[in-house]
């Protein structure tokens, strides 16, 4: 229904790839660095799916509340790449893109809810 083809629905998905391959490269012993990556990766692919489900929204309101389930679970996945550097698991070298990207989807969920 809304934005059904375009760059969002792959972002999203991309992200979730990204965030994907940053798990397998995790530290498998580490328990901290693998809740953190499991939390990191539930977000990051709940934010694509959660977009998918608003495009095939059937009503302004039901894709305005996946909407902001995207919004949240980007937030989330935010908080769980400061998590990984914060704690030294993960170089902030390697999670500035990743930060960057989620920050851009972050402000663009927030426009398109401030749209309609």
């Amino acid at each position: 229904m809304f934005h059904e083809e375009g760059d969002l629905r792959d972002r999203t998905f991309q992200l979730g790839r990204r965030v994907a391959r940053l798990h397998r490269a995790l530290p498998a012993r580490d328990r901290l660095a693998q809740i953190y990556g499991d939390q990191l990766v539930r977000s990051a692919n709940s934010v694509a799916s959660n977009y998918r489900e608003a495009q095939r929204g059937r009503s302004t309101a039901e894709y305005r509340s996946k909407l902001g389930d995207c919004l949240r679970e980007a937030d989330e996945t935010h908080l769980w790449l400061e998590c990984l550097g914060a704690d030294g698991i993960v170089p902030q070298s390697r999670l500035a893109a990743l930060q960057t990207e989620v920050g851009e989807l972050i402000a663009i969920f927030v426009t398109l809810l401030r749209k309609r």
